[in-house]
């Protein structure tokens, strides 16, 4: 999906535009989102607010590293990771769930 002049208009970036797509766990063949993986499968886990460089499948828990599955550099890699880490930690701080 490409982002259009309308979405970015209405605040939609590119970082959350990869993180919304959805992709097919190489594992068990079912779809899931980035924002689902560190809302679901994540949501315990200390690290999904510590730029975590994996995704983990939430129908067979199976975890990948963010490189390859999602993007295709380390640069691009580091960036979606600062991204969701802020994703996640203003949701934690928002709702009380923060952990240190």
């Amino acid at each position: 999906m490409t982002l259009t002049p309308e979405m970015a208009r209405s605040g939609v970036t590119p970082q959350m535009l990869s993180a919304a797509h959805r992709f097919k766990c190489p594992k068990c063949g079912k779809e899931f989102s980035l924002f689902q993986s560190r809302a679901i499968a994540c949501r315990s886990c200390p690290q999904s607010t510590k730029n975590c460089k994996y995704v983990r499948c939430i129908h067979c828990d199976t975890e990948f590293p963010i490189q390859g599955f999602i993007v295709n550099t380390k640069e691009k890699e580091k960036f979606i990771s600062n991204y969701m880490n802020g994703v996640v930690k203003n949701y934690h701080n928002s709702f009380g769930y923060y952990r240190k």
